[in-house]
Formats: C-alpha cells, sequence, structure tokens
C-alpha cells in the first residue's frame, strides 16, 4: 500500500470518541505525560479541567511547568477536541486540599458530572542520595506531592463519583511502584505508596461501580512536543550526563528503546474509556518489559 493510499484509509477510519460526554480531570497537565494524556483525552471527545501548580517548588531542584504551559495544553486540547470541546484550566497546588476541592466544585459547576480522574501531578526530585542522607523535609515533600496529593483528588471526587455510580481514577505512578532503584528511596516508596493507594481505593469504591487503577510507565522519552523534561532530570539525579540519558536508558530496555509520551496516553485512554469497564485495583506496566526481567 502506498503512503498516499495508507494515509486515505487512515481518514476514513471513524473518529475515536471513546470519551463523548464523558468529563475528564488532569492533574500535572502543563506538560509531559499530563499534556499528552489530556490532548488524547480531548480527541476522544471529553471535556476537560486541567491541573497545574503552574509555578516552581521550594525544594524540587528543577523548573516545574509554568502557566503559559498549562495554557498552552488547553489550546491542544481544544483543538484536538473541536469546536464542541470545553477545557478549563486551573492553577492548583495538589498539596492544598482546599484547592483541590474548589477546583472538582468548578468542574461540577461547568459541567455537573466527573467521569475520569488522571492523577499525574508529581515530582521525581529530591532525589539521588542513599537513604540515610534523606532529609526529612525532602522525605516529606515527595510523600506529600505523589501520594497524597493523589489521595486528596480521590478524596474530592469520591462521593461525586459514588453518587453518579460510574467513575474512572488513574494514577499515574511508575516501574519505580513496583521494583526499586537505587539512591531513590523516596520516589521508589511515594510510587509503591501510590500503587497500594490505587488498590484499596479500588476495594473501597467497586460497591459504587467507580474503578481505581494505576498506570506504571517505565523510561519515557522526553518528548519536545509535550515539553517534558522528567527523564533529563532522573539523569541528572544519577548523575548521567544529560547528552547521553537517552541512549544509558535505552540499556536497560528488553525492546530497545525507550517508551513514548503517546504509549503512556494510549494507556491512559483505555483505562479511562468504558473498555476497560471490569479492569479496577490493577499496577498496569507500559514500561517494554523492563519488570518482567
Amino acid at each position: 500500500m502506498t503512503a498516499g493510499l495508507a494515509q486515505t484509509v487512515a481518514d476514513r477510519r471513524p473518529a475515536d470518541r471513546r470519551l463523548a460526554g464523558k468529563v475528564a480531570v488532569v492533574t500535572g497537565a502543563a506538560r509531559g505525560i499530563g499534556r499528552a494524556c489530556a490532548v488524547a483525552f480531548a480527541r476522544a471527545g471529553a471535556d476537560l479541567l486541567l491541573l497545574d501548580i503552574a509555578h516552581d517548588l521550594a525544594g524540587v531542584p528543577y523548573p516545574l511547568g509554568t502557566a503559559s504551559q498549562l495554557e498552552h495544553t488547553a489550546e491542544l486540547c481544544r483543538e484536538a477536541g473541536g469546536p464542541a470541546a470545553t477545557v478549563l484550566s486551573v492553577q492548583a497546588d495538589v498539596r492544598d486540599y482546599q484547592a483541590v476541592q474548589d477546583a472538582v466544585e468548578l468542574a461540577l459547576a461547568r459541567f455537573g458530572r466527573i467521569d475520569v480522574v488522571l492523577n499525574n501531578a508529581g515530582i521525581a526530585a529530591p532525589s539521588g542520595k542513599p537513604v540515610h542522607d534523606i532529609e526529612a523535609d525532602e522525605w516529606d515533600l515527595m510523600l506529600d506531592v505523589d501520594v497524597s496529593g493523589a489521595w486528596r483528588m480521590i478524596r474530592a471526587v469520591g462521593r461525586v463519583m459514588s453518587a453518579q455510580r460510574s467513575g474512572s481514577i488513574i494514577n499515574v505512578a511508575s516501574t519505580a511502584g513496583l521494583v526499586g532503584y537505587r539512591n531513590f528511596a523516596g520516589y521508589v516508596t511515594a510510587k509503591h505508596a501510590l500503587v497500594g493507594l490505587s488498590k484499596a481505593a479500588a476495594l473501597d469504591l467497586a460497591p459504587f461501580k467507580v474503578r481505581v487503577n494505576a498506570l506504571c510507565p517505565g523510561s519515557v522519552r522526553d518528548d519536545p512536543a509535550v515539553e517534558g523534561r522528567m527523564l533529563s532530570e532522573i539523569a541528572r539525579s544519577l548523575d548521567v550526563p544529560v547528552a547521553e540519558h537517552e541512549q544509558t536508558f535505552v540499556t536497560a530496555q528488553p525492546m530497545n528503546a525507550l517508551l513514548e509520551p503517546d504509549d503512556i496516553a494510549g494507556a491512559a485512554l483505555w483505562l479511562a474509556s468504558d473498555e476497560s469497564r471490569q479492569v479496577t485495583g490493577s499496577a498496569v506496566p507500559v514500561d517494554g518489559g523492563f519488570t518482567s526481567r
């Protein structure tokens, strides 16, 4: 089949509308995996509320997403969703329960329901030191963002989804939620805890037909299209030269390639959709076989 014919066939395929009529909330949406998932949700027909802290955070040794990046994500979602799409964006810190609650109330006021939550907000550093050298404030910050941030959102939407008798909550964990990594005790602990939170919350919410799953990405390439930088920051924490970090991480990949943000977005879209209606309490690795070794 020629390239032109292949494109013509692709253009004739039905549009992916798996989330048509649904409302999705995405945290950590300014860039990276959050942006990739938000755009995928919009393309599949969802209305969106996008959250991000949208400023740097004391104790995190690298720049976080910005307000302009958050708005760029919103614009990309509007383009992907078309004229019918409604996309709201809010600057909110997942460490602040009132800010999370206010965002949920905004979504309910505008849309009347919440069907999907992607808890993606998280930090990878401070890291890069053995467990006995971690400072108490570094430990507390990692868990407050990466675990308690997700719990705050679950707390805010749990009653809403329970009353609806429907909903899908997706917690973005990591392969670090399934295996250990040297000099990343705080991050590994947080992501293991997030997997545990997902399993426990899944059991609590199952009687109300609300699903909770953990998505566990492996090494995801820092695609400039989504302004990702997580992998390079992990490399810095490991003292891996940034210019060489992609090849360094590839050597640990059974499929000999880094994951792409769209690989994670595709899995998140499946978990958000009714196609996965019997999937709950699962830790779903999207890691090119890394945790199978």
